[in-house]
């Protein structure tokens, strides 16, 4: 193990990765889609404007066109790519916890629900239980997908 993650505040990382979670979603469910638009973007013609103007002749212009679709599609494969590592990573580790702890951090780290936007009272009522308790719930939660995630140490 690398001497780097002894100083890796892996509390607020586990949190960056509960938060990062919808983003990786979105990109594995919609590259494809991205991707077959950049194709027909690629091979397809652009028409002039007629508009009256003088317009400046680019000779290189289709191969310019070609080579930026060529490395959009390898931008978005790359993301492709981050996001199934991410989940192969993530997920395992979520399906760990039990269900209240991912309620509970859903609750309070979801990309609807901000910090202090009534997580802690949401969490108290679902549980009978105090707000400073529902903290102490999210705390031992994240602690347990901390360790989940990014070991012991």
């Amino acid at each position: 193990m690398s001497i780097m993650w002894k100083y890796l505040d892996k509390r607020r990382a586990a949190v960056q990765v509960i938060k990062d979670y919808s983003s990786m979603k979105f990109i594995l469910d919609h590259t494809d889609e991205k991707i077959k638009e950049e194709q027909i973007h690629m091979t397809g013609l652009g028409s002039p404007s007629l508009d009256g103007m003088p317009h400046a002749h680019n000779p290189q212009a289709g191969e310019e066109k070609l080579v930026n679709s060529l490395n959009e599609i390898d931008i978005l494969k790359e993301r492709y790519r981050q996001a199934v590592e991410y989940m192969r990573w993530f997920v395992p580790a979520w399906k760990q916890l039990s269900n209240d702890e991912q309620y509970v951090l859903d609750a309070f780290y979801d990309d609807d629900s901000g910090y202090g936007s009534g997580a802690a009272e949401a969490v108290a009522r679902s549980f009978h239980i105090e707000a400073t308790s529902a903290y102490k719930k999210k705390s031992r939660a994240l602690d347990h997908l901390t360790v989940l995630l990014f070991g012991k140490e």
